[in-house]
């Protein structure tokens, strides 16, 4: 299982209605996805979308500028293999 870390968020109601109404259901589509998780802290934001292989993590990893709005800034997207879950 693989999974894409990422976020910087400059409005918090468009980012946050964003990733509920754009994001999470094209994730949900996405081949391969296993689960997904967001979480903020201020203005930072954190993002862990497991999917079943590599390959299709990194296919949305490539798909991550295309969906973000102007009010968040994507500062890191990484592909990292997931080592353990509970």
């Amino acid at each position: 299982m693989h999974a894409v870390v990422m976020v910087r968020i400059s409005d918090q109601e468009v980012a946050e209605r964003h990733l509920h109404e754009q994001v999470v259901p094209g994730v949900r589509q996405a081949p391969g996805f296993v689960a997904g998780y967001w979480a903020r802290k201020d203005d930072s934001g954190l993002g862990m979308v497991m999917f079943e292989s590599e390959d299709a993590a990194k296919a949305m990893s490539e798909r991550v500028p295309s969906m973000t709005p102007d009010e968040v800034t994507v500062e890191n997207v990484e592909v990292r293999e997931v080592v353990a879950h509970a």
